[in-house]
C-alpha cells in the first residue's frame, strides 16, 4: 500500500491561475509559503495534524488569498502556482522568486 506522501506527490502538480479560478470561487485556495514543503503541508492537513496546521496559521505560513490577490491573479490568468489537492483544499504555492 502506498503511503500517503507518496500518493500527494503524484498529484503535485504546477496550474495556471485560470485552472485555479474555480476553486477560488468556492473559497477552497489555502496559500502555502514558499519556505515552507507544498507536499509535507499536504500530509499534515490530510492526517488532521492539527498542531501544526494551527502552527503555521499562527505564524501566517498557511493562509487565504486576499481579495488583492486574487484580483491581481485574475488579471494575469497564465500566472503559474504549484499545486496540491488535499480535498476538501487546493494548496497553492508561488513559484520560487515571486512575490506573494
Amino acid at each position: 500500500m502506498p503511503d500517503l506522501r507518496s500518493e500527494l506527490a503524484e498529484t503535485l502538480d504546477e496550474a495556471e491561475w485560470e485552472w485555479l479560478m474555480p476553486h477560488a470561487k468556492r473559497d477552497a485556495i489555502v496559500m502555502v509559503a514558499s519556505e515552507l514543503d507544498l507536499l509535507d503541508v499536504g500530509v499534515a492537513i490530510a492526517n488532521d495534524d492539527k498542531a501544526s496546521v494551527e502552527g503555521w496559521i499562527g505564524q501566517q505560513q498557511l493562509y487565504k488569498p486576499s481579495p488583492e490577490q486574487l484580483s491581481d491573479w485574475g488579471s494575469d490568468p497564465t500566472r503559474r502556482f504549484k499545486a496540491l489537492i488535499v480535498q476538501p483544499y487546493v494548496l497553492v504555492q508561488m513559484p520560487c522568486g515571486e512575490p506573494v
